[in-house]
Formats: structure tokens, sequence, C-alpha cells
């Protein structure tokens, strides 16, 4: 089908010169875009659906660069905001090792409502899920454009990851790879997953690397800082590798990702909820060795929000405050690390990203005539400091509405809801797991 999105008031193209276009409209013929301009001058062109925009912001839909799909939502809001560190990574993984196959596409599903209908299409699930059949399910059912993988370590672990010889674990990578990498008419992209440089040996980095290369492909690993060199020693560092998270970092390893042309995802909602330091990760100097920074949710148990825009106001207040300085990641670079800059981190920036001419349809309308959008001046500063994902309208996912007057058009969201309820209540039940309650009495 043909689409148009007409008479908004101001199209954000996220193009090569950042136009923001007034009283625009927007063209997409199956799934490219096939004219972005004025509305007058796009007046009358026909599409088989009309969607009227007026008061409306539309932007490219949001990448969101590390996002655990599968099963987060069952125990979210189980962990206290002071329970952090090691010591709930290791209660993350256990009760996630713990999950059923139809458990998995349940929670996948409901993560996916959420993201969708905050305007993000794009993310990177880092290799965390176990019945990958049930979470392609939800990715075909929703339409999002997904980047997975087989999560593998062969180093001994206090954490309940998927542990095998590193023979295996490279053998996994591979069939992985070669059975889903392009499936869903393109939007599922497979890439190689070792979790970490701490439970993966220098063999199985530098093979999953290896080969990612050979089968034209990325990798992605958790990341902290003190490895990056040897990573480049090894072969595991390149201009196809996603290092995530990448607290600690040095000077000297920026320099070097940024001599590679790796690129880095980070979770800034994740980082302040954990009162990790976010002023002092290197996203700043990152972005000023020209290296691709991506933002991510990280998982509802983690930021405990998956909302594209709220991703964009924790990078830019939490970098102002924790450096002192309002000059650092404006609102611009913000969007931008959403969208353009964000599908060039995950290797995605020739297909989305951006509203032109021949890109991916992936586009989020929002409904700017709402009190928290008012006055509508500057969409780019309303968007980031003023709204959040509840004004979001329709998404429109590689053409298809998939988010039409605010409600998704593949799932019925309260019967989704309901039953991850349910799941959850089991699931902790079943694992003996104290179930957080709080610190109010319930009664």
């Amino acid at each position: 089908m043909s689409l148009k999105i007409e008479n908004a008031a101001y199209v954000v193209t996220v193009d090569a010169e950042r136009r923001v276009i007034a009283d625009a409209s927007l063209l997409i013929d199956g799934q490219r875009i096939t004219h972005v301009g004025k509305a007058d001058e796009l007046h009358n062109i026909a599409a088989d659906r009309t969607i009227d925009a007026r008061g409306c912001v539309v932007l490219p839909a949001f990448v969101n660069g590390h996002m655990h799909i599968s099963y987060a939502h069952a125990v979210r809001g189980n962990f206290p905001d002071d329970f952090v560190g090691r010591e709930r990574l290791r209660e993350v993984f256990r009760l996630q090792s713990a999950m059923r196959e139809e458990e998995e596409y349940w929670t996948s599903l409901l993560a996916i409502i959420e993201l969708l209908k905050s305007g993000t299409v794009t993310f990177v699930e880092p290799g965390s899920t176990q019945f990958v059949d049930a979470c392609l399910q939800a990715y075909a059912d929703s339409g999002a454009r997904v980047i997975s993988g087989a999560g593998v370590v062969d180093r001994e672990s206090d954490l309940a990851l998927p542990y095998f010889a590193t023979a295996e674990a490279l053998t996994r990578t591979a069939d992985f790879i070669r059975a889903y990498d392009g499936r869903l008419d393109g939007r599922l992209r497979a890439w190689a997953m070792p979790f970490s440089p701490d439970t993966c040996s220098a063999e199985l980095l530098s093979g999953a690397r290896r080969i990612a290369e050979d089968n034209g492909t990325w990798m992605t690993i958790h990341h902290v800082g003190g490895p990056t060199a040897e990573l480049d020693r090894i072969g595991a560092l390149g201009s196809n590798v996603l290092l995530s998270h990448a607290p600690g970092i040095s000077d000297d390893e920026v320099e070097l990702i940024a001599a590679r042309g790796a690129s880095v995802v980070m979770c800034p909602s994740t980082t302040l909820k954990e009162g990790s330091g976010l002023g002092d990760r290197k996203l700043p100097e990152l972005l000023a060795h020209g290296v691709a920074v991506g933002l991510g949710c990280d998982s509802a148990n983690s930021s405990n929000f998956l909302d594209g825009v709220r991703m964009m106001n924790a990078a830019a207040l939490g970098f102002k405050d924790g450096r002192r300085d309002v000059a650092y990641v404006s609102a611009e670079q913000a969007v931008e690390m959403a969208t353009l800059v964000g599908a060039r981190a995950v290797g995605l920036g020739a297909e989305i990203g951006s509203l032109e001419v021949g890109k991916k349809a992936d586009v989020v309308v929002f409904d700017a005539l709402r009190a928290e959008w008012r006055s509508l001046l500057d969409p780019v500063n309303n968007l980031v400091y003023a709204a959040d994902g509840r004004s979001v309208r329709y998404v429109v996912a590689d053409g298809r509405v998939v988010v039409d007057e605010g409600e998704v058009t593949f799932a019925d969201e309260r019967n989704v809801a309901e039953r991850v309820q349910a799941i959850a209540e089991e699931l902790l039940a079943r694992t003996n797991t104290r179930v957080n309650r709080g610190r109010w009495p319930i009664v």
C-alpha cells in the first residue's frame, strides 16, 4: 500500500542538512519513502491511505541499540531500587534462565508493544533469548526491525549464562547467523553475540568476529574499560563491532575505538538508576572522535522503561548534570543518537534513521496538540525536554502502520499485559523468588 502523512506541523528529517520542514508531508510506497517536502508541493499526490497530521511532529522511528527483550517484563518492579550491581545481575539471569518458551513469546510481545508505542521500531537484542523461534513469532507479529543472535560464553561465570565449549559456541554462532540472518523480509539481522571479554576466551571473541565478517554481519559484546587493547590485539575490534555500555573506558581506549571504526551503545537510564556515574562515561569524547554512539534502554528491570523519548531525555540531562556543563549532549545530539547516528552504530545507517527518499519507511508521528508540546516553537527541544512517548499517535514500521491512533494494530495490549502478569506470578512462585511489595504496606 501507499501511505501519505500530510500537513504535519513539522517533519524532522535528520537528513544530511538536518532539515526541519514546517507544514510538511511525507509519502510512502510499500516499504520505502518516496517524497518528503512541503505540504502544498505534495498536495496533489494521492495514496491508498492518508493520515491527517495537522498539529503533529514527524520523525524517523527510534533505534534502541541494546534491549534485552524476552524476560524482563515478567519481573519488572521486583527489584528494589537499591538492589544493583553484580547481585542484581545474578538474579536477573537466574530468573531469565527459568523462562519457558510460551512465556518468552508473551513477555517479548509486551516489550515490543511498549517499544513501538513510544516510537522505537529497531532494536538490538543482545543474545539473551532462549527460545528464538518464539521471539521470532513476536517479531513477525509486530513488524519490528530486530538484530539478534545466539548469546554464548565459554568461561565459567557466576551468571546463569549459556555456557559451551569454545568450538561449540562458535558453531552455534555460525549456525544462528546462517539460519536467521535476513528473515522477515530483511527485518531480522543475525549477529555474533559473545557475552563479554570476562566470560569469553580470546579464541571465542576473535572467532566470533571472523564468523561475523565471513557472513557480512556484525558482533556485539558487553564491554567495560580495560580490555579494549586486547580486543584489538586478537582481532575482535573493528568497524563491525558494537561495544555495549562501555563504562570505565579511558581516553586512550576512546582513541582506539575511533581508530578501528567500532561503535558504542550506552544505556543512560540504567546508569542513572544504578547511581553509577553517568557523567563519568566517555560519550562526549566518543562523539568528538567521530564514533557512532547509539542509545539503549537495556531492559525493563534495568532502566525499567523502554520509552525512546525518555531515553533521549536521560542522555541529554544526565551528561549536563554529570559534567556540570550544559554544553554536553544537546537536544539535537540526543535525537541523532536515537535516529541516524544510532542507525549507523548498528550498521543500518544507509537504510533507516532519517526521513529521506529511498530509505525504509520507519516513521513516528507525535500528536503535538497536547499540553506538554506547547508552545510549539522548537520541535526538537520540546521532544527531548518536554514530551514523552505517550504522545505517539502513529508508528510506521517498514511501511506498515503498527501503531494507529495510539494503539498497536497487531495485538490486544490489555490481554497481553494480563497474560504477562500471570506469567510473572507463576515464574516467581516456581523459582522460590521473594516478591517485592515495596517499602510501604499493601493492605
